[in-house]
């Protein structure tokens, strides 16, 4: 079992490399060389960029790619912060009527974002000098799945401002000449860079939140998907060999705890990036971490409550702690399941080498089960045979017999 975590460590880490999917930037277009560029951590975009100091006015491209024949690629500068509300947006996208493509500017204000209006498209109020679009392979080029673009624009900053908080994303579709909404992966919902255009520095918050998810993600999966599950079974199946004592306890009690304590340790990092990315909600997994988290603090009290076998409330404590403890269990599985999803790991290795350490612990359940029930049968069949006095019988007749 350890071997097997330690593979799953390994696939998991190979998987939530950030750099896994980033794309090589490039400065030289078919109609202009930019001074620098970069790679952007998510959906394999990048952009080019030169900055006149003299004038603080910004020539930047964007180079992103589609995910559909009719959907919509977009990129844009927030002035407040580094997230999607308030962001001034280009967005390209074939036109519905004619099919060329266009590019249009969007404000993303609170209301698009909870769609309770359509984004429609409207001046953006930012010093936007120009803008264009074009795809790659020119005129002739057609707009289909993973058709590479990019969108130029020339915007004039303000006095002594050289960040700007990029947000830019891609969506499978756009209704009449409103983008729909795109789809919501880790992914997609962390495309956000702080980017200093004087000295080409992205700033390291999207990294550090990028690191705290894979640790997040890691910690769960190893205590509420793996040690909680092992801790059950040991308290299930070796508490009545005899051969081990007491050993059993203490194994249960010490497995469990450091599942609970791993187990907060990536709760509260999942609180905390809750905290660092406001407007973007996992219902779903939010829902069962907290549920389990709070099984799993009733479990650690109950050993503080725990009644001596000769209590007449022992039977309802063990009720208590057999129903908690295995409810636990179950939404604890389930999440990390969830929080694959929710990374967009649903078809990784990673996902794989859970799903094999997992199997083994659940393979072992089904034969310490199976043997359970033969040792039992066999008991029940012995002390049948013992109670109507066959096993009796036949020893007072030997006895007889040797006498």
């Amino acid at each position: 079992m350890i071997n097997l975590i330690l593979i799953y460590l390994l696939l998991i880490s190979e998987n939530l490399n950030p750099g896994a999917s980033a794309a090589h930037c490039v400065t030289s277009t078919s109609t202009k060389t930019y001074q620098n560029c970069m790679e952007l951590p998510t959906q394999q975009a990048s952009i080019a960029w030169t900055f006149y100091t003299h004038n603080t006015t910004l020539d930047i491209a964007f180079f992103g790619n589609f995910i559909s024949p009719s959907g919509w690629v977009g990129f844009g500068i927030n002035p407040n912060s580094p997230e999607m509300t308030g962001t001034r947006a280009l967005i390209a996208f074939p036109d519905p009527n004619s099919g060329v493509l266009v590019v249009l500017s969007y404000i993303l204000d609170s209301t698009v974002k909870l769609q309770k209006t359509q984004l429609l498209s409207r001046p953006l109020d930012i010093h936007l000098v120009e803008s264009s679009a074009i795809l790659y392979g020119g005129k002739m080029a057609t707009i289909h799945n993973g058709a590479a673009v990019q969108i130029y624009a020339t915007i004039k900053l303000e006095p002594n401002e050289t960040k700007i908080n990029l947000v830019w994303n891609r969506g499978l579709y756009v209704q009449s000449y409103s983008p729909t909404i795109h789809p919501t992966s880790v992914n997609d919902l962390s495309s956000v860079a702080t980017v200093d255009v004087l000295s080409g520095v992205s700033a390291p918050h999207h990294e550090n939140t990028y690191t705290m998810k894979n640790v997040h993600g890691v910690l769960n999966a190893i205590s509420w998907g793996l040690l909680l599950p092992i801790g059950a079974v040991t308290a299930r199946y070796f508490r009545h060999m005899k051969s081990v004592g007491v050993s059993w306890f203490y194994a249960h009690a010490g497995i469990q705890l450091s599942a609970f304590v791993l187990g907060t340790t990536g709760f509260a990092i999942g609180i905390r990036l809750g905290d660092m990315s406001p407007g973007v909600v996992y219902g779903i997994h939010r829902n069962l971490g907290i549920a389990a988290f709070c099984l799993g603090g009733l479990q650690t009290l109950a050993l503080l409550f725990r009644p001596k076998t000769t209590n007449k409330f022992r039977k309802y404590w063990k009720s208590y702690h057999h129903f908690v403890g295995y409810g636990c269990v179950v939404l604890g599985v389930v999440n990390v399941f969830q929080g694959f999803e929710v990374m967009g790991l649903s078809g990784s290795y990673a996902k794989l080498g859970y799903c094999l350490a997992l199997s083994t612990t659940i393979g072992a359940c089904v034969a310490l089960e199976v043997n359970s029930w033969v040792i039992f049968c066999r008991k029940a069949k012995e002390e049948n045979m013992r109670r109507e006095g066959f096993v009796g019988g036949f020893e007072k007749e030997s006895v007889s017999s040797n006498k």
